[in-house]
């Protein structure tokens, strides 16, 4: 009897092949060992497409060798894993701007709400007016037009739209733009980011956006001592003890919502700012602006003021002033809207402007920013200012409170003079 040999069934739609195809790309890619006279050497191999503008001719084998160790092999075969990524999603060509702007916001790790941001003003002032160029066919000139049309006409709020944008916002986009075409350049779509062509581009400013930053509205000390005893005294307020923490402190609203009563050390007197709640998920928390804890001192009576709220929580429920609730936490204990405590603020401050004429009205950062005001007006040294207030840097905090500066150059003048007229 005559073996006959099997036959493979038929493909005309080329399917198995397509489907080897697909079974290699999905592969994350090898390394491995080989000696050489030099000693031991690695490679490491991945499948790529042949021609990634035209997939249907199939997967080639991409070998590179020659790395001294596992650690070395791998970050390129990372890279190579990460430019067989962007050429499967585009097909081998450079991307517009528009498209890849959004890839790059999506693979974003950074804060909700600083992704969020930067989302924005990919969606308003760079996809609009310049997504459908592609990457490699944007001109530093051309952007410097943009920028200029920006200024002229750029703001996209309903209330605002086409009037003209602040060097703040317009640096914002600047920052944004260069970050993305920087990534483009790290995939290979471009060698030179055209952002970074100063005499060309001529974005705003550090100092431009300075001169246009709106001026700090604070309290003096008179003032915050007036709404303080008013808000506690006459209107019996249950968050006083949350608008005087955050006076007394600087803490940010955010930072204040997320306390809870272990971070309260009532030996030492100070308090551990670990956490902030997250503006763009309030039910949840993240960590502080900077990414860092600060611990800062507190004074007697602000202690006295949470130790009495302390009680009042406790008898609401016990489990509301245990070492893990939150301090300003619901009647359910669970964390509170940094909104919500805007509209409450604003409310407040309504009636209290009302009764005193003596009062301006300030946002809550406004506590913030009087706090930090009311310590370099008594002579206290902005770093430890910074401190307290959790800036990354003193620069930040004096580039902030620059209109204290010239009180501070008159308190330093006249104690200089005070103290060589007692030499």
């Amino acid at each position: 009897m005559t073996s006959r040999r099997r036959e493979p069934p038929d493909d005309p739609g080329g399917n198995e092949a397509r489907r080897q195809r697909r079974s290699r790309s999905r592969r994350p890619g090898s390394i491995q060992e080989y000696q050489t006279a030099q000693g031991k050497r690695w490679r490491f191999q991945i499948y790529v497409l042949k021609d990634p503008e035209y997939p249907e001719q199939g997967m080639r084998r991409l070998t590179r060798s020659g790395f001294k160790d596992t650690a070395e092999a791998n970050d390129a075969l990372q890279d190579a894993l990460k430019q067989r990524a962007q050429n499967e999603k585009f097909s081998g060509k450079v991307p517009a701007l528009g498209v890849y702007a959004e890839e790059w916001a999506e693979g974003l790790k950074l804060a909700d709400s600083t992704v969020k941001g930067y989302k924005k003003i990919i969606r308003n002032h760079i996809k609009p007016q310049l997504g459908t160029i592609r990457l490699d066919k944007l001109t530093a000139t051309r952007i410097a037009r943009h920028y200029r049309d920006l200024e002229k006409h750029g703001r996209a709020d309903k209330l605002g739209k086409g009037q003209p944008l602040s060097a703040n916002s317009v640096h914002k986009i600047h920052v944004v733009l260069g970050a993305i075409l920087d990534a483009a350049i790290e995939d290979g779509h471009l060698t030179v980011n055209p952002t970074k062509k100063r005499r060309t581009v001529k974005a705003p400013t550090s100092s431009e956006v300075r001169a246009q930053k709106p001026e700090i509205v604070t309290w003096t000390g008179e003032q915050l001592h007036t709404f303080l005893t008013w808000n506690r005294d006459e209107l019996n307020d249950e968050l006083f003890p949350l608008w005087r923490l955050i006076a007394y402190t600087g803490m940010r609203r955010s930072e204040a919502l997320a306390l809870r009563w272990n971070d309260i050390n009532t030996k030492t007197m100070r308090i551990s700012i670990r956490r902030a709640v997250n503006t763009e998920d309030w039910a949840e928390t993240k960590t502080t602006k900077t990414g860092n804890a600060r611990v800062i001192d507190i004074d007697a009576e602000t202690l006295k003021v949470l130790a009495a709220h302390k009680v009042a929580r406790a008898e609401l429920a016990f489990e509301l002033a245990k070492a893990d609730a939150y301090v300003f936490g619901d009647d359910d204990g669970k964390l509170r809207s940094p909104d919500a405590m805007t509209s409450r603020w604003a409310r407040r401050l309504d009636w209290a402007t009302a009764k005193y004429d003596t009062l301006t009205r300030v946002t809550i950062k406004g506590l913030r920013h009087t706090h930090a005001t009311l310590l370099l007006e008594l002579g206290e040294h902005p770093k430890v200012v910074q401190e307290r207030l959790g800036h990354s840097t003193i620069t930040t905090t004096m580039n902030i409170y620059s209109h204290v500066t010239p009180t501070m150059q008159k308190a330093a003048a006249d104690r200089f003079a005070q103290y060589l007229d007692r030499a």
